[in-house]
């Protein structure tokens, strides 16, 4: 009699140096994945895989810079050659600088969409293919609250994460057609390196282990949007129906002063 072994669930995370990227992987992890890693920074990649050498499954680190898109197809065909076939792809590269609006200029811009933006394109599309291919595979892309309106001193981050969610939108439903399941993530504020540098309170802060169950649970359905915290959400769902007066009204009050 031959014993199936059932295969261990696989999972490639981007940006999983640090904060929620980092945060899932754990989590994952101890739910019995094994979790391949990327981001650029490898030594803080090493420290997440032996941080997970108590867990039920493990973290494989996968050096990366997703502003390389064939960097980017070779991390990916590297890890299915190594561990085997994925089965969920978590895409959270990103980076967060606010801008003056005074001293609006290109190159914060630019880094921002490549990074954001561009470095998500670049990892989606070997993703995409192979998952048609195979007709099964489920995608997770972290975009924020912030893509939803324009928002003061995030005039180059809110047009990054806004462009990744019209992406998915676009997306979801030709992919849905071939078996692949992608989700968009947006999350409010989560207490990370990146949230502090932003220059005003944060309404709604909650931590990274709160917010990677979040993303976990919600990718364990099939629904389009996973987005928290609740409150925040319907708070930013309604300023999107807005008229610009009253908007521009309520975003002016929040427009950071020259001390």
């Amino acid at each position: 009699m031959t014993v199936v072994v059932p295969k261990q669930k696989l999972a490639w995370i981007t940006g999983a140096s640090q904060g929620i990227g980092s945060a899932v992987a754990l989590r994952l992890a101890a739910e019995g994945w094994t979790v391949a890693v990327s981001a650029r920074q490898a030594d803080k990649l090493s420290e997440l895989s032996r941080a997970s050498e108590a867990l039920t499954g493990s973290i494989v680190p996968f050096e990366l810079d997703v502003t390389d898109a064939e960097a980017c197809t070779q991390a990916f065909e590297a890890i299915e050659e190594q561990q085997g076939a994925i089965d969920l792809v978590i895409l959270n590269a990103g980076t967060h600088e606010p801008i003056d609006g005074k001293r609006f200029s290109v190159a914060p811009v630019r880094k921002l969409v490549e990074i954001n933006l561009m470095g998500t394109v670049n990892c989606l599309a070997p993703v995409i293919e192979r998952f048609v291919e195979r007709q099964a595979g489920r995608i997770g892309v972290v975009a924020s609250l912030a893509g939803y309106r324009g928002l003061p001193t995030s005039s180059g981050y809110g047009a990054s994460k806004a462009g990744l969610i019209n992406m998915c939108e676009a997306l979801r439903p030709e992919l849905m057609e071939q078996n692949v399941v992608l989700s968009c993530i947006t999350p409010g504020f989560v207490r990370t390196p990146l949230t502090d540098r932003n220059p005003f309170p944060m309404p709604f802060l909650i931590d990274v282990d709160t917010a990677a169950t979040r993303i976990v649970k919600g990718l364990e359905s099939n629904r389009f949007e996973i987005t928290f915290p609740r409150r925040f959400a319907y708070i930013m769902k309604f300023m999107r129906i807005l008229p610009y007066w009253a908007y521009f009204a309520i975003t002016r009050r929040t427009v950071p002063h020259d001390q």
